[in-house]
C-alpha cells in the first residue's frame, strides 16, 4: 500500500516532461478528467490537442501557472 502512497508524496515539477497528459494532470491537480476537459472547454486551463483522436496534452508551464507557481524558465 505504501509504495503508491510514496510515489504520489514525492511527485516533482522537476520530474515532469514539458508536455503532461490528461492523466498526469488530472493526478497533479488531483481533480477528474472530466474537470479538465471542462475547464479546457472554457479556457480555465488550455490543452494542446495531438494526433488523429484529439488527445489532450498540457504545458507544465501552463500547470504551473493554473497552481500560482513561478516558472522557472
Amino acid at each position: 500500500m505504501s509504495n503508491g502512497n510514496s510515489k504520489r508524496q514525492n511527485l516533482s515539477f522537476d520530474d515532469l516532461p514539458e508536455l503532461l497528459t490528461l492523466d498526469e494532470v488530472a493526478r497533479v491537480l488531483r481533480v477528474s478528467k472530466i474537470t479538465l476537459k471542462r475547464w479546457g472547454k472554457k479556457g480555465k486551463l488550455p490543452a494542446i490537442r495531438i494526433n488523429s483522436r484529439g488527445d489532450r496534452r498540457y504545458k507544465k508551464q501552463e500547470v504551473m501557472r493554473f497552481l500560482g507557481m513561478q516558472s522557472e524558465l
